[in-house]
């Protein structure tokens, strides 16, 4: 039977292919995304720009909360993790 579906299904092998490369791309970027070195990176950056005066204070600081914001794991509603005290 498995050599019948995998003989049925050989024409979609190039996409299951791609498919799972794909998936192994999205995972390395978001890894890279959520990477400490990365994110200094981008902070400094955000700095740069505001000390060349391309940024308002306004503008740095909701940038750099949007970086440090991948720093701290999502939580149940989707938002930023709290801790829970001793339970």
């Amino acid at each position: 039977m498995e050599i019948l579906w995998s003989l049925l299904t050989l024409p979609y092998a190039p996409v299951r292919g791609l498919t799972a490369v794909l998936k192994v791309v999205a995972r390395e970027a978001e890894a890279r995304r959520r990477d400490p070195v990365h994110v200094r990176r981008e902070l400094e950056e955000i700095d740069a720009a505001a000390a060349a005066g391309e940024l308002t204070d306004e503008e740095r600081n909701r940038l750099q909360q949007e970086v440090l914001s991948r720093l701290v794991p999502a939580g149940p509603s989707g938002g930023p993790g709290r801790p829970t005290r001793g339970r």
